[in-house]
């Protein structure tokens, strides 16, 4: 099996800064992206206005568009200039030419295959041992991802996303199971509710997420539970693997017309607290109500996340 290490990584990024035009032009403009600061609670959000995301966020992912597209993970179809480093067996890590981390990395399976962590969660605990200053991050296919067609993770720098150090400083974990050295809780007091999973090892780690994931309903429309995933190794050597559960893909306000619309499609760094608008306009009008509401409704409750609890131990 390939493994990567810090400087494999920091060697792409340079080639690729050096070699695309393309990505070094907006890693540049990345240095000087426009932010907002907002709180709900003691919960921290930040609003970053970054254009070159609107590929992503206003990605039509239907079945029919996915159809009339080439796929722009598949190596046959990625840019000449797109270089990348052999993880595993399986997969290959590239550097994101649309970035929302200072290091912003895509990895997507060699194979053409459908978007779904059934059974690829080990993958993303031991992508998250090998880079170690990054947090690997999945998109649901109907929960963000710009690519449903195509299995991948994403990782960003550690640190990046408010919702670490806000589960530091005040996150409540209510624990709810344990086994084989992993722990489940539910987290319900940070603005939105999610379940984080702390494992000693990735056999542990898996059971635990397997279990969860199995409980989770799935709509009658689609092929998996509606979810995005954190996962990252914390300073005592284990795992922490946070799982947002969701009930809608896109919010309300993505498609109303008129002043109230608002082009947010939230997936894994909104959850981790950091909401991308690739519009000016709505980068400025947005408030702190905006996002709660968003949050509300694309988010489960805790009377969903009971439920699902309740299913576990059945």
């Amino acid at each position: 099996m390939a493994h990567v290490t810090r400087y494999d990584i920091d060697s792409l990024f340079q080639r690729q800064l050096h070699d695309w035009e393309l990505l070094r032009c907006n890693y540049a403009a990345l240095e000087n992206v426009k932010t907002r600061e907002f709180a709900i609670g003691s919960t921290r959000f930040r609003v970053q206005f970054n254009p070159a995301r609107i590929i992503s966020s206003a990605a039509k992912v239907d079945t029919q568009s996915i159809k009339q597209r080439r796929c722009f993970l598949c190596g046959s179809n990625r840019p000449n200039e797109q270089e990348g480093l052999p993880w595993s067996d399986d997969y290959v890590i590239l550097a994101n030419p649309y970035p929302i981390f200072p290091r912003h990395l895509t990895i997507p399976t060699l194979e053409h295959i459908p978007q779904r962590i059934s059974g690829r969660i080990t993958d993303m605990m031991r992508l998250a041992a090998d880079m170690e200053d990054f947090v690997v991050f999945y998109n649901g296919p109907c929960c963000g991802a710009s690519a449903p067609d195509h299995a991948h993770f994403q990782a960003g720098n550690k640190g990046f996303m408010p919702y670490d150090q806000d589960m530091k400083l005040n996150g409540s974990i209510t624990q709810v199971a344990a086994c084989n050295g992993a722990t489940l809780g539910m987290v319900t007091n940070l603005a939105r509710t999610a379940f984080a999973i702390q494992a000693s090892s990735i056999d542990g780690g898996t059971e635990m997420f397997e279990c969860l994931y199995n409980a989770m309903p799935i709509p009658s429309d689609k092929s998996e539970p509606m979810l995005n995933i954190l996962c990252q190794t914390t300073a005592k050597g284990q795992w922490r693997i946070d799982v947002f559960p969701r009930r809608k893909h896109r919010p309300a306000c993505y498609y109303t017309a008129g002043t109230d619309n608002i082009l947010i499609s939230p997936a894994s760094v909104d959850m981790g607290g950091v909401f991308i608008t690739p519009r000016e306009k709505d980068f400025k009008k947005i408030t702190a109500a905006n996002i709660k509401n968003i949050l509300d409704e694309v988010c489960i409750d805790a009377n969903d996340a009971a439920l699902i609890i309740k299913r576990m131990k059945q």
